[in-house]
């Protein structure tokens, strides 16, 4: 079967609909370090630099191909972002029906983040998303999931609008249900690559770690706001949290090496510990050098990239790659749902 890629950034979605059996035959990408990595790894694909729009002439000659697949970006609905309706990027989830039209695929695939599908002010952007998928004749639903809940060692919700030419058949939560699995904790994951800046874990960030002046405490030492930036410590015996695009500076998680993978005392906890309290132990005046930022090389085992991945660019440019892909499993596992409730039995 083959397919279509919209928005393919990196290649991470393309990464899983080709492990579920598709042929990624062509793809559209505007920004130029993603393209070039993207070139890098799918050397089979052709890719169409540039914006959508501009190349929905050459796309349409794909029409009735197997399946379309695509995340316009979502900046404008992005909780990590200004969820700005204004966005110039919130109206691309149009673009993408308009090369829906041209392609009339036999199936298709649109991700975005939870709160286009969930938030009571994307109503009306969801609605008409749903009107102009349904007046060409697609059957559709919307999933919100998990990718943690699908052997992803990230906890990071995602939006999928399936649709299908067929009137029999949609894909539902129910779908989902007997596809999931454990997803490794952080731990487990990462701790192979060896501590920060060795041969086999070379891409660090040097983002400069400091205590919050104010701090903002939760329940959990993992949450609230411990540093300045918005980068959190992660806990390496769950999985991590959302990796966002914004990664590079300190916005980019914290990772505690002594505890990693020396088995010591979280720093983090005792920290958090020490501020319920209002004790104000010494030791926790000032951040040790056992804290540092995660690397490239872990962010792209949280998002299920291969570790073999060829990332290009400046590692900010390379921390935003990463950051805006859809986990590579968690793709797979949609795209593998949609081939035998849609594709295999239409």
């Amino acid at each position: 079967m083959r397919a279509i890629s919209l928005f393919c950034g990196a290649g991470g979605m393309d990464v899983g609909v080709q492990n579920a059996g598709f042929k990624v035959v062509a793809a559209n990408e505007l920004d130029p370090y993603a393209c070039r990595t993207y070139k890098a790894n799918h050397k089979r694909t052709l890719l169409y630099e540039g914006g959508l729009d501009e190349n929905l002439n050459a796309l349409s000659n794909y029409s009735g191909i197997d399946l379309l697949i695509g995340g316009p970006p979502c900046q404008g609905f992005s909780v990590a972002g200004r969820m700005d309706l204004s966005d110039p990027r919130s109206r691309l989830v149009f673009s993408y029906c308009d090369a829906l039209d041209l392609v009339r695929p036999r199936a298709f695939i649109m991700e975005n983040v939870k709160a286009l599908g969930a938030f009571q002010k994307f109503r009306s952007i969801r609605e008409e998303i749903f009107r102009r998928m349904s007046s060409l004749g697609y059957t559709i639903s919307m999933v919100i999931l998990n990718a943690r809940d699908f052997g992803v060692p990230q906890s990071r919700e995602r939006m999928f609008i399936i649709g299908s030419l067929t009137k029999t058949r949609i894909v539902t939560a129910k779908s989902f249900e007997g596809r999931k699995k454990r997803a490794v904790c952080v731990r487990e994951a990462i701790m192979h690559l060896g501590p920060a800046g060795c041969p086999t874990n070379p891409r660090t960030t040097k983002a400069k770690i400091t205590l919050a002046k104010s701090p903002i405490l939760r329940k959990s030492p993992y949450a609230g706001m411990l540093f300045n930036g918005q980068g959190r410590p992660l806990n390496p015996d769950t999985w991590s949290s959302t990796l966002p695009a914004s990664m590079g500076g300190n916005r980019t998680p914290i990772v505690d090496e002594d505890h990693l993978y020396l088995g010591m005392p979280s720093w983090v906890e005792g920290l958090h510990q020490s501020l319920l309290d209002g004790r104000g132990i010494r030791e926790y005046q000032e951040v040790p050098s056992r804290l540092r930022r995660l690397t490239i090389d872990e962010a792209i085992i949280l998002q299920t990239f291969p570790e073999n991945y060829e990332f290009i660019g400046p590692k900010s440019k390379i921390f935003t790659q990463i950051g805006n892909a859809v986990p590579c499993k968690l793709a797979q596992v949609v795209t593998e749902a949609v081939k035998q409730e849609l594709l295999d039995l239409a």
